[in-house]
């Protein structure tokens, strides 16, 4: 009788495995492009970790080859408001993330200074590579929308 309840663990546990979260892991930037032209980036790399039932996003940047979180947030995948801190802790604004479609977020962006933008993050159907894109409308009359996309590697 046990081995029928060992072979239910085992088979509950790849089920758990292959139903994790695509956009855990550690992620590269490749390139980077505004309004369609690619621009110069500084190496950038994001980790996506599990924090209970959240996810914690944390933007690294490399000062003299060591890796410094330059942006966090820690975000339920429910659309509810999470705190986005810079690298010294402090709030610079909220970040909502929700569900869109298979390996597909759609994500809105508010600060205090700055307009809100819109956008999505997607994984590709093999797992190797994330695409983050934004759309933001500059304020005032002379204001145009900003279409940013980014796209890294999982490391």
């Amino acid at each position: 009788m046990k081995l029928p309840l060992i072979a239910l663990a085992v088979s509950l546990a790849s089920l758990v495995t292959s139903a994790a979260e695509p956009l855990l892991g550690t992620w590269r930037l490749d390139r980077q492009e505004v309004n369609g032209t690619p621009i110069n980036s500084e190496p950038m790399t994001l980790k996506i970790s599990p924090s209970g039932d959240k996810l914690s996003f944390a933007f690294s940047v490399p000062v003299n080859n060591v890796y410094f979180v330059s942006m966090s947030y820690t975000a339920k995948l429910d659309g509810s408001d999470a705190d986005v801190k810079n690298a010294q802790g402090d709030k610079v604004g909220t970040i909502q993330i929700s569900p869109a479609g298979p390996s597909q977020y759609k994500i809105l962006i508010k600060g205090a200074n700055r307009p809100d933008s819109t956008g999505k993050l997607t994984v590709s159907a093999d797992g190797k590579t994330l695409t983050s894109e934004s759309d933001t409308a500059q304020k005032g009359p002379y204001g145009r929308p900003i279409h940013s996309r980014q796209l890294f590697s999982r490391e």
